[in-house]
């Protein structure tokens, strides 16, 4: 069973070598304006890490949102850049080197921040010959200092298995799929063990869809918590990233208070039985 002292603090060590919080706040469906202040509150609150994507559309404010707090007088703690971890994904993929390296500078300028601390292939689609000079791009991005650590989303155990076969010759750190105890993506899972992926979960609390599941009700009344805190809880405890997101203030925090309590072994198992293959919003990771 894990430690009980995860907290905003946590970090997970990346195969890259370097350091990532282990709880991020996602931005998906969010507006540039609320991306903006959900990262001011976040980070007053005590968060570091955030997850963006071109396809989001809310990077240039993420950034403006991160340049914000820096410069207030809310950053009592005197955060720097550098104490900070930002996201963000490619678009789509391509045969076309010079195309990748340009829509990396191009998200660079849009967040203003300098670097991007972990850039990801958006999704597998695309293609194998599009995947493979994607990444050979990325590679070149992370020796520029424009990248500092590079990964991929929502890519398969063939993705992965490709890739590898590839011989790169800077491995993924990151593989970001959607995972929660009704959708546990054990293949996937495993083949990231395998190569010393870290796995980041994106919609981890199903994006609600079973908040008022019998068993999920039960176990977050036995251990006195709500059931997105269950379910963030049980991420953490598999070793995952989780990047529960919310443009409320109240749900930031309670999002994060999870390092009160622990999910025994034995309900460790009962919510990864709770497995159907729930997928709550897009799943490439079948893709050709």
């Amino acid at each position: 069973m894990s430690s009980n002292n995860f907290s905003l603090a946590s970090k997970v060590k990346l195969s890259s070598g370097k350091l990532m919080p282990q709880i991020h706040l996602g931005l998906y469906q969010m507006s540039g304006r609320e991306a903006r202040s959900s990262v001011r509150w976040a980070l007053a609150s005590g968060y570091r890490g955030f997850d963006s994507a071109q396809m989001y559309r809310n990077e240039r404010e993420a950034g403006q949102g991160i340049r914000d707090f820096l410069h207030s007088q809310e950053n009592t703690e005197r955060l720097t850049r550098k104490d900070l971890f930002y996201t963000t994904k490619l678009l789509s993929n391509s045969t076309s080197y010079d195309a990748v390296r340009r829509s990396i500078r191009q998200s660079i300028q849009a967040c203003g921040l300098g670097y991007i601390d972990l850039f990801l292939l958006h999704s597998p689609i695309g293609g194998p010959e599009a995947r493979i000079a994607t990444w050979r791009a990325v590679e070149d991005a992370i020796d520029a200092g424009e990248i500092r650590s590079g990964g991929v989303s929502n890519f398969g155990v063939r993705h992965i298995e490709e890739l590898m076969a590839s011989e790169p010759r800077i491995k993924p750190a990151v593989n970001q799929i959607e995972l929660h105890p009704f959708n546990t993506q054990k293949q996937i899972r495993a083949v990231c063990a395998k190569y010393g992926i870290t796995i980041e979960a994106y919609s981890p609390l199903a994006q609600a869809q079973r908040m008022k599941h019998p068993e999920i009700l039960a176990l977050a009344k036995k251990y006195s918590c709500t059931p997105a805190q269950l379910m963030i809880r049980w991420s953490l405890q598999n070793g995952f990233v989780p990047l529960p997101k919310s443009t409320k203030r109240e749900r930031l925090l309670e999002n994060a208070n999870i390092g009160w309590f622990e999910i025994s072994d034995a309900d460790m198992k009962e919510l990864e039985g709770l497995h159907e293959g729930l997928v709550s919003d897009w799943n490439p990771t079948d893709a050709r």
